[in-house]
C-alpha cells in the first residue's frame, strides 16, 4: 500500500483489529480516530506510531506492564507534526519492552508475528510497526531505531525501512532509551513515500536540544534515482560474513544491475578488530544510558505503583513487578558500568572505543555517495528458535548497522528479494544531513529491484 492510495477509516480499523489474532502487532486502537487537517501532504493517511511515542489522552505503554496505565497529557511533537500533515493516527503498535531488544518476543502483549510466515519474528524493537506497513494495512507506520530496530525489521518483513540523521527528527514526548543512540524511524513500502514521510517528521524543535537546525529538505520533490556518475561503495567486510547463498547471490546480481545503471561500485573494509567490538560497546553504553533514562519509574515517581511497607520496598515491588527478567538484568549491567568504580573502565572506555570506531567508519565514506551492504545474515528467524543477540555472543554480520547509530549518519533498509517466500534486504547508508543523496540512491536501488510497493497480503 502507497500514501497514495486511500480507504476508508472503517476498513482500516477492521483491518487492524481482525489482523491481531494472527499478527498481535497492535497495542491499542483508536476507536474515533480524528483528522485534524485536510490540506496537508498526508491528509487522509493511516498511520500507525510505536508505543513509545507520546499521545496526549491515549494509552502509551511502551509494552512495558510498568507503564500499562500510562496516558500522556502531551503529545509528542512528531505526533503533533503528523496530524498537523493531515495524518489519520488509528493505532499503537507493539515493540520490545522500552525498546529492549530485536525479536518483538518480550513485550507486555506477547510476541509479534511475520507476516510472510506466522512462525517467524518480526524483529524488534519496532516489529508492529514493520508488520503493520508490511501487511498492507497502513501505508505509513513509526517506529524508532537505537541499534537497528527499525532497519532490520525493515529487512525481515520486505518493506523500506528509514533512520534518518541523529538530530534530522525530533524526539520530544518519545520515552527513550539510549539517549545518544535514539533516532526516531519509519515504515514505508516505497522510497517516493519515505522522502515524503521524512519532510513531515524532521525539523527544529526546541523542546529537543539534540535536533539540527539545518533545513529540511524537499525530498519527494527533487527525488532522482538516476545512478550515473554515482560512487557506490560496497561494505566487504559486512558482505563477506554473510553465509546464505541466496542473498549473496541476489546482493551480487544487483551490484552488476547498479553497474549496468552507470554506478561506479569500489569496495571498503573496516579494520575486524573495531567490527568486533560493535556488540559489547553497545551493550556497555545503551544499557548504562537506558538505567540512567529509566530511573524515575519507580513507582513513586512514576509508573505502575506495587504497595510496600516503606519507600524502598515500593520502589523494589514495583520494579520487580513491573519490568521483566530480561530488562531488569539489562539495568543490572548499566547500573554496574555506571559504578563510581567501574566508570572509567567500563562506561567511559566505551565511549572512546566508540569514537574510535566512528573515526573508522567515517573514513569509508571518503569520495563516495553511499556505503551498501546486506542488511541482515538470514531472513527472520522463527520466533521459538530465536534469542536477543544483544544480550550474548554475536557476530557483526548481525550487529553492523549500529554503526549509524553510533555515527548518527542516515541509513535505510530496502527489499533486495525473497528466500523461500521470505524476505531480506539491502542496507544504504550515506554522510550526515545527506539524505537527499540517500533517497536518490535508494530509489535507483529500488527500479533496480522492482520490489517498491511489496506487501504481503492475507
Amino acid at each position: 500500500m502507497r500514501i497514495s492510495d486511500k480507504k476508508s477509516t472503517k476498513e482500516t480499523l477492521e483491518q487492524l483489529k481482525k489482523s491481531q489474532s494472527t499478527l498481535n502487532a497492535i497495542v491499542s486502537v483508536y476507536d474515533d480516530p480524528q483528522q485534524e487537517s485536510e490540506n496537508g501532504p498526508l491528509a487522509g493517511v493511516h498511520v500507525v506510531l510505536k508505543d513509545n511515542i507520546n499521545t496526549k489522552g491515549h494509552l502509551t505503554t511502551a509494552s512495558s506492564r510498568i507503564l500499562e496505565n500510562y496516558v500522556p497529557v502531551y503529545d509528542a511533537t512528531i505526533t503533533k507534526k503528523l496530524k498537523d500533515a493531515g495524518a489519520v493516527i488509528v493505532a499503537k503498535s507493539s515493540m520490545d519492552e522500552l525498546g529492549m531488544g530485536g525479536t518483538n518476543k518480550n513485550a507486555l502483549t506477547g510476541a509479534v508475528h511475520n507476516p510472510y510466515d506466522l512462525n517467524r519474528i518480526s524483529g524488534g524493537s519496532s516489529g508492529g510497526s514493520a508488520v503493520v506497513v508490511a501487511s498492507g494495512i497502513v501505508p505509513l507506520a513509526i517506529g524508532t531505531d537505537t541499534g537497528d530496530s527499525v532497519r532490520k525489521p525493515a529487512a525481515y518483513n520486505g518493506v523500506v525501512g528509514v533512520k534518518p540523521t541523529y538530530g534530522r527528527i525530533s524526539r520530544y514526548g518519545i520515552i527513550p532509551y539510549a539517549s545518544s543512540l535514539d533516532h526516531v524511524g519509519y515504515f514505508t513500502t516505497n522510497v517516493q513515500d519515505a522522502a515524503l514521510a521524512l519532510e513531515v517528521l524532521a525539523g527544529r524543535d526546541d523542546h529537543d536540544m539534540t535536533s539540527s537546525f539545518k533545513e529540511v529538505g524537499k525530498y519527494s520533490q527533487l527525488l532522482n534515482g538516476d545512478l550515473h556518475g554515482k560512487t557506490i561503495a560496497l561494505f566487504k567486510t559486512v558482505n563477506d560474513e554473510i553465509q546464505d547463498e541466496t542473498i549473496k547471490k541476489a546482493f551480487d546480481e544487483l551490484v552488476e544491475k547498479l553497474k549496468d545503471a552507470g554506478a561506479n561500485i569500489v569496495e571498503r573494509e573496516m579494520p575486524i578488530q573495531y567490527m568486533e567490538l560493535i556488540a559489547p560497546v553497545y551493550r556497555t553504553i545503551a544499557n548504562a544510558e537506558a538505567t540512567a533514562n529509566h530511573s524515575n519509574l519507580d513507582g513513586i515517581r512514576f509508573g505502575r505503583r506495587v504497595d510496600g511497607d516503606s519507600v524502598e520496598d515500593v520502589m523494589t515491588r514495583s520494579r520487580t513487578e513491573g519490568f521483566s527478567s530480561y530488562v531488569r538484568a539489562r539495568f543490572v549491567i548499566g547500573s554496574y558500568s555506571l559504578f563510581e568504580e567501574n566508570q572509567d573502565r567500563l562506561f567511559r572506555k566505551a565511549q572512546k572505543i566508540r569514537r574510535l570506531i566512528v573515526d573508522a567508519y567515517a573514513k569509508m565514506f571518503d569520495g563516495v555517495d553511499g556505503v551498501l551492504s546486506i542488511a541482515a545474515p538470514t531472513v527472520a528467524p522463527e520466533i521459538d528458535e530465536s534469542s536477543d543477540v544483544r544480550f550474548g555472543p554475536s557476530s557483526f554480520a548481525e550487529e553492523h548497522m549500529q554503526l549509524a547509530n553510533f555515527s548518527g549518519y542516515p541509513s535505510i533498509t530496502l527489499p533486495l528479494g525473497l528466500e523461500n517466500g521470505l524476505p531480506f534486504g539491502v542496507l544504504l547508508t550515506c554522510k550526515p544531513f545527506e539524505e537527499q543523496m540517500m533517497f536518490d540512491l535508494a530509489l535507483g536501488i529500488e527500479e533496480q529491484t522492482g520490489l517498491d510497493g511489496m506487501v504481503k497480503e492475507g
